[in-house]
């Protein structure tokens, strides 16, 4: 990809937070970002450095993490292509409070502090959506937090194989494959597990005939029994 020719304002538009805006307002925001190709294991920040900017996941994957005083590592949030990071961060004029690195090969939008703000001052809506968007994050940091204290490790694999389909009333029958965006050893930490017992867990599910793991892609042969599957 010829970085280029990429067209910032066009793919801005592809995401909620500035696809209600006009095509002048997304060209004064991409003015104000940079676009930049990150290879896979590249620090993209620190804990403790300054934030003047939030980041656009736009191909590839990061991993937002804290490390313990004896250096064990938590993965925070796993960001994907369109998934947004750092704005609670650079609103509140604090130093990052969490790491971030590339975990493949990344195409990263970065978009500065002083165009967010001379953008809100101009468009107040711009703001509301600005606020929405923190608010999603607050509330699924909310349901983490209820996952990891009410949820058993079983539980919360198969809340993640299966996403937002747990939120319906009634998981629907089908099969499906979900393809696994980084290694298992990452999913286990955001999880809150080992991967020792991520793995355990994968093998009780396919024993019990849920699930096929083939390598990274995790086959589901019904969605609304693996709902339904009671732990141990």
């Amino acid at each position: 990809m010829d970085l280029d020719k990429f067209n910032i304002p066009r793919y801005l538009g592809t995401l909620p937070l500035f696809s209600h805006m006009s095509e002048q307002e997304r060209a004064r925001l991409a003015a104000g970002s940079q676009l930049r190709r990150l290879e896979r294991g590249k620090l993209i920040f620190r804990a403790g450095d300054p934030c003047e900017e939030f980041h656009v996941t736009v191909v590839g994957q990061v991993k937002l993490f804290a490390l313990s005083p004896t250096g064990v590592e938590k993965v925070i949030e796993l960001c994907g292509p369109g998934h947004s990071f750092a704005e609670a961060v650079m609103f509140m004029g604090v130093p990052y409070v969490v790491s971030a690195q590339t975990l493949a090969d990344t195409l990263l939008l970065t978009i500065t502090k002083s165009t967010v703000l001379q953008e809100i001052a101009a468009n107040p809506d711009f703001s509301l959506r600005m606020l929405a968007g923190l608010s999603r994050r607050l509330h699924g940091l909310i349901k983490d937090v209820q996952g990891y204290a009410l949820h058993s490790g079983v539980q919360r694999v198969i809340g993640y194989l299966l996403g937002d389909r747990l939120n319906e009333t009634e998981v629907a029958s089908e099969a499906i494959t979900v393809t696994l965006p980084v290694s298992k050893a990452a999913i286990a930490s955001r999880l809150s597990l080992t991967p020792e017992y991520f793995s355990r867990v994968l093998h009780e599910l396919e024993s019990a005939g849920l699930i096929h793991v083939d390598k990274r892609d995790i086959h589901i042969a019904d969605t609304g029994r693996l709902a339904e599957y009671q732990p141990r």
